[in-house]
């Protein structure tokens, strides 16, 4: 009998054994898509103190432009080589701007405006800096005149320039600046998937669910809004996350009535107005009827996934930096065995 029982803790030693082997012989997954890129030779050397910065520049008739950016980022590196390489948009930024780099995870000294020493970390930490690339542009007195959250492709960012070099944020929003150069009454329709809310007019009776609400903001004859949807949204594990949520699909500049979130009636138009929407496609989410998150920029699969994931999983009550939000998701993902390509 004792025998037996020897015999029966070493099968089970031997089981636990193995399985834990098994378990350790897991192959983590690849980590792909990250790209290296060296800033522009053009970029002013800064102090960082950027009162100076801003004094130095207006002294010489322009604005500052900061660029924050972190190592690895496939979108700063296509900002990079594609935009802050292009001889228009160069020439304009010279002509314009001071244009100053910040690492949002470097440990360079910054003064801030309000005097506060802080290490890039902290700096953009405390301007809230969730996606990277992210650019702010300053007015002459240090007021923020323009913030891109992401990456803008050539043309749109030239219109962005355009809008904080003549000055326009004293007349009008940069919403309806843009829309002067957006394709807003061309004929067509929208891009709809069979997950989405339909129909989806009344935002306050769906934020009152348990699903979060996410409001899709999108136009006709869009570029980036087919390939949101013929590549991302086609993507099983987008779809997996998206079905978990109460999507509302609107057309930027439709007249379409609405009842907003506070159960006002309204239109398409006027809540993306409201909301100051310039790219399309665009997306704001919200949890319990508060707004979380925003995609307002070109994003690939990866991303896109993890703002919803941010959203449903509640990880934005637990790590208020988004950025290191997607690392830990990374993580898990890899330890699975599973591939990551942030670029895909």
């Amino acid at each position: 009998m004792r025998h037996l029982l020897i015999l029966s803790y070493f099968i089970l030693f031997f089981t636990a054994a193995m399985a834990y082997a098994a378990e350790s012989s897991k192959k983590q997954g690849a980590f792909k898509g990250g790209k290296l890129v060296e800033m522009p030779a053009w970029f002013k050397s800064s102090f960082l103190d950027i009162r100076e910065d801003i004094a130095e520049a207006t002294e010489s008739g322009k604005r500052v432009m900061i660029y924050f950016h972190q190592n690895g980022c496939p979108y700063c590196a296509k900002l990079v080589n594609d935009n802050f390489k292009d001889k228009e948009t160069v020439d304009y930024l010279a002509k314009y701007f001071d244009s100053i780099d910040v690492n949002m995870w470097g440990d360079r000294e910054v003064i801030g405006l309000d005097g506060k020493d802080y290490n890039e970390k902290s700096y953009s930490a405390s301007l809230k800096v969730w996606f990277t690339p992210t650019i702010l542009f300053f007015d002459e007195k240090g007021k923020v005149a323009l913030r891109i959250n992401g990456y803008y492709p050539k043309e749109k960012l030239l219109i962005a320039l355009r809008y904080v070099a003549e000055k326009k944020e004293t007349e009008l929003s940069f919403s309806d600046y843009y829309k002067q150069f957006s394709n807003t009454k061309k004929a067509g329709k929208l891009i709809s998937e069979s997950y989405f809310v339909k129909p989806a007019y009344n935002l306050q009776k769906l934020k009152q669910q348990k699903k979060p609400l996410a409001v899709l903001f999108e136009q006709a004859n869009c570029k980036d809004c087919e390939k949101l949807h013929n590549i991302t949204l086609k993507d099983k594990d987008t779809v997996e996350i998206l079905k978990q949520f109460n999507i509302v699909q609107l057309d930027r500049w439709a007249d379409t009535p609405i009842i907003d979130l506070d159960g006002k009636k309204t239109t398409a138009k006027k809540l993306a107005d409201k909301l100051e929407i310039a790219f399309a496609p665009s997306a704001v989410l919200y949890d319990k009827g508060v707004e979380v998150i925003r995609i307002e920029a070109f994003l690939k699969s990866f991303h896109v996934q993890s703002v919803f994931d941010y959203v449903l999983t509640g990880g934005y009550k637990k790590e208020t930096s988004f950025q290191r939000y997607i690392e830990h998701r990374a993580d898990e993902i890899r330890k699975q065995g599973k591939d990551v390509d942030i670029w895909k």
